[in-house]
């Protein structure tokens, strides 16, 4: 395929809102949204919300949260395990995990760090059979319950804690223990084995063959993509020989080269992904307006997200609350295929008071009767989904000021 396809940002965004299940569209089934994300960040800050649930949220609206447990533990169709951040995950794409787990275990330069680590600290080796052994006798364990004798701390350049809590780590990423049930962010370990579901996929891919099921992945879930934007996306910095792949899935017409006007060429457009680009760009595609998770995969990428929304954004969790810009755990807000401003929102459990301390509005944001009110409709499901009986309102712009009425 020779014809060269110029996109606008606006094309982009669109397509990207489109394959992330952010248009408006009927409903998805829950495994579908996570299928076209490829994975779904998890994080334990619950301030508003735990972010996994947030981001299907975003998409499905009000959900019952059991839907998700049963994907999780019951049919075992979604695993935790490391994808751009620590993730759920889709059991069915076990073999590129399988392949990052093995690559982990090869990895000269990580296991040379662990095992000083091993030396500097007489016993962690006993302390890592220790812990196998109790999951094999025992079954899995809560965190809580796998304790060492002598309660060891450690302290390293790379991380501080519990010296367990480091050998968990080095078993997860190994591929040997996996978390089998969640109870808040109260992880139970199991041993990977007797996780798995009988359909597990058993191929064991090459690292040619994950790069190129990755790569294809990522660049779905942007809509189109730059080498490095697919770098830092899905399997982040997991795209072995990437280069040469894209030039070949380019070769073999599976991937198409862009041109994004005003953002230049080194974009990939999956050619599957033509026909969806082709009907946006008649105007064939319905806005709509939701909030978004700090963590959310559309704009995890803050470099991307500055280049085609021109909205800069950083997650301020770590910053002293008197140098913080915008607030704490801040939600921007997406109207359409544009992001138009951000919310502070908390949620008190005590009070089931959903607390809207600020509104910000970015510079052009519209100020329209329709607007307000889709953003105000927002916020209103949020807080439905929340289980929050009231909203308090914080600060909120002049021109937003009806959005009062949501709540």
């Amino acid at each position: 395929m020779t014809t060269q396809f110029t996109l606008t940002r606006q094309d982009l965004r669109r397509l990207a809102i489109t394959r992330q299940h952010l248009a408006k569209t009927e409903r998805p089934p829950m495994m579908d949204v996570i299928r076209d994300l490829g994975c779904v960040q998890l994080d334990p800050i619950r301030a508003v919300e735990r972010t996994h649930l947030l981001v299907l949220w975003s998409r499905l609206g009000n959900f019952d949260e059991a839907d998700l447990e049963t994907l999780r533990w019951e049919e075992k169709a979604l695993f935790e395990y490391w994808a751009h951040a620590a993730s759920m995950v889709l059991t069915e794409e076990y073999p590129l995990f399988a392949w990052g787990m093995r690559h982990r275990r090869d990895d000269k330069r990580r296991e040379a760090r662990y095992q000083k680590w091993f030396d500097e600290h007489p016993g962690i080796i006993e302390l890592k059979d220790h812990i196998l052994d109790r999951l094999r006798q025992e079954g899995p364990l809560f965190s809580r319950d796998i304790e060492t004798e002598d309660h060891m701390r450690y302290e390293s350049r790379w991380s501080s804690g519990r010296y367990v809590g480091v050998i968990l780590d080095y078993l997860w990423t190994n591929g040997e223990i996996l978390t089998v049930e969640r109870i808040g962010n109260q992880r139970k370990w199991g041993l990977a084995e007797g996780f798995w579901p009988d359909n597990l996929p058993q191929e064991e891919w090459t690292a040619k063959q994950a790069c190129r099921f990755a790569a294809q992945k990522a660049i779905r879930a942007l809509g189109a993509a730059t080498e490095k934007q697919i770098k830092v996306h899905y399997t982040r910095g997991m795209y072995p020989g990437l280069t040469a792949v894209l030039k070949q899935l380019v070769k073999e017409d599976v991937l198409i080269p862009v041109t994004v006007a005003d953002l230049g060429n080194g974009y990939y457009l999956h050619a599957d992904d033509l026909p969806l680009l082709q009907q946006i760009q008649a105007g064939d595609w319905q806005p709509r307006t939701t909030l978004l998770s700090p963590f959310d995969n559309l704009i995890c990428d803050r470099d991307r997200t500055e280049a085609l929304w021109n909205f800069f954004f950083r997650i301020e969790i770590y910053v002293p609350a008197a140098k913080r810009e915008y607030g704490y755990y801040v939600l921007p807000i997406l109207h359409g295929d544009q992001l138009i401003g951000r919310i502070d929102p908390k949620m008190d459990r005590k009070t089931n008071t959903l607390h809207i301390q600020n509104v910000y509005a970015e510079p052009g944001a519209p100020k329209y009767k329709k607007t307000v009110r889709e953003i105000g409709q927002a916020i209103a499901s949020l807080a439905l989904f929340l289980g929050a009986e009231q909203i308090e309102w914080g600060t909120v712009p002049e021109m937003w000021a009806d959005l009062k009425q949501a709540g």
